[in-house]
């Protein structure tokens, strides 16, 4: 493991990554909210054969430290910032979920999408009672009782982490995935509940030069069709 810190926005970010493979071409893996660099890399870095990966930690994961309130653009520019502090190109982004829409901010030639959040879910009615209870119980000052409707994803972060985590779960990226112009491989886990099936072929639709492959599993379903992804990547880009 090795630590870059990099200045952004008058701010300083500490970025844990690894370095993995040799090759003359380079991919950037990102990992989805709440996870970290190691279960990309130690799930795929044993089946790329070609590639050099470059696996990090996204401020507020892992071990890159964050308390600061951030958009998904922010994190974007931030990982741009990194890699050119560590003088890396890449022409392949690859983000699951969160790191979905990172990487296709980024813009880079080669896009990969492994169950990526982006398009919005209908929230569950339970889920809608909450957040309304929620903004009631805030709006009168009750915040110890507030507490219990927070989503079990943001019990534990920071203040800035959280209201990131709030801002990026509601973020629309129909638009994003209808402008951006390189060629993308789509995959998706068949029995995801997280970011459903039918999003993956609705961004499939939107991107022009894309393919997509559903694959037995769920939202983490890169864990069993690892090798398969890694070789239709070199295979493909």
């Amino acid at each position: 493991m090795a630590l870059k810190e990099i200045e952004y926005d008058k701010k300083k970010f500490k970025i844990s990554y690894n370095i993995e493979g040799k090759g003359d071409r380079a991919i950037l893996i990102l990992h989805g909210w709440g996870s970290n660099k190691e279960i990309m890399s130690k799930n795929l870095s044993p089946h790329f054969k070609i590639l050099k990966q470059i696996y990090i930690d996204l401020p507020g994961f892992g071990n890159s430290p964050n308390e600061h309130f951030l958009k998904t653009s922010d994190y974007a520019k931030i990982v741009k910032k990194f890699l050119k502090e560590i003088n890396q190109e890449v022409d392949i982004v690859a983000g699951h979920s969160f790191g979905g829409k990172v990487a296709t901010l980024m813009k880079p030639n080669n896009l990969v999408l492994l169950s990526s959040a982006g398009i919005l879910v209908p929230k569950p009615l339970d889920v809608k009672i909450k957040i309304a209870l929620s903004k009631i119980f805030k709006n009168l000052g009750l915040s110890k009782i507030n507490k219990i409707f927070v989503a079990n994803d943001a019990k534990e972060m920071n203040e800035g982490m959280y209201e990131t985590f709030k801002y990026v779960v509601n973020e629309d990226f129909e638009d994003n995935f209808k402008n951006y112009q390189g060629k993308a491989l789509l995959f998706w886990g068949k029995d995801d509940t997280a970011t459903p099936l039918w999003t993956g072929e609705k961004i499939n639709n939107l991107i022009s030069n894309s393919k997509l492959y559903p694959l037995d599993g769920d939202h983490f379903f890169f864990v069993k069709h690892s090798k398969f992804i890694a070789q239709t990547i070199e295979n493909e880009l």
